[in-house]
Parts: structure tokens; C-alpha cells; sequence
């Protein structure tokens, strides 16, 4: 079984080092997160993965900075993803994030968890007046 190891930059192939250098510009670092190391293992991946990432985390657009980073967080804590509550933990705190946001967030999640099993374990149906046709 092949384990996938971390591309670091000088071993990294042309493809790889553009997507590099372009995480770096756009984020104005020379820190190249454990993730893009990781998908690195496949060029094709990376470029696109970045490429998505970059837009739709992108400022600018219907949400502000912080919000995109806390549903990001809202959805990494749902799917249990440590990494991903990890550094979407620490964007959100530099984008604003105090304990208190943090805490409420966890409330939301939590009910939100719950709540959404409760109704799928009891099946319960759409009411009527909440399809986009009665909006």
C-alpha cells in the first residue's frame, strides 16, 4: 500500500510549485499548509482543489471573511475533521473570532446535530408551508 508522504517544495514538479507559489501570493506567506503538501501527491487535485478554495473563500461576494471561515468551521466540526477545525479555527480567530462567537457557534452546531438526527430518525416531513413554492 502506497502512503502518501508531504511534497515539499524543491521536490515538487512544475505544476505543484506554481499552485505553490500561488497559495503564497495569495496569502501573502511563505507557509505551505500540511493539506496542499498532501494533495500535491496528485498535481491535477491540488491545482483544482486550490483553485475552488481560493474562490469561494475568496473576500468579496454575499458573506464576510469571518462568516465563510465559521461556516467552514461549523461544517469541519460536523464532519469531525481535525485538521480542518484546526486551521479553520485559527483563520477564524484572526478574521475575528472571539470565545464568545466561538461558543455560540458550538451551540448551533450542537443543536443543529441534534436536531437534524432527531428528525431524520423520526422522519419527520417537510412542512408544506416551507417549499420554494409557497415562499
Amino acid at each position: 500500500m502506497h502512503i502518501p508522504q508531504a511534497i515539499k517544495y524543491e521536490a515538487a514538479n512544475e505544476t505543484v510549485k506554481k499552485v505553490y507559489d500561488d497559495i503564497k501570493a495569495t496569502r501573502q506567506t511563505d507557509y505551505i499548509n500540511n493539506i496542499w503538501l498532501y494533495l500535491a501527491n496528485d498535481p491535477a487535485l491540488l491545482k483544482r482543489t486550490w483553485e475552488s478554495v481560493k474562490e469561494v473563500m475568496a473576500p468579496g461576494g454575499a458573506l464576510d471573511p469571518l462568516t465563510k471561515e465559521l461556516v467552514y468551521l461549523a461544517v469541519s466540526i460536523s464532519n469531525n475533521c481535525e485538521y480542518c477545525i484546526a486551521s479553520h479555527s485559527s483563520a477564524a480567530a484572526s478574521k475575528g473570532m472571539t470565545p464568545e462567537i466561538f461558543g455560540e457557534l458550538m451551540s448551533i452546531v450542537g443543536m443543529a446535530n441534534e436536531t437534524n438526527r432527531l428528525v431524520a430518525g423520526y422522519r419527520v416531513p417537510t412542512d408544506e408551508i416551507f417549499a420554494p413554492q409557497n415562499k
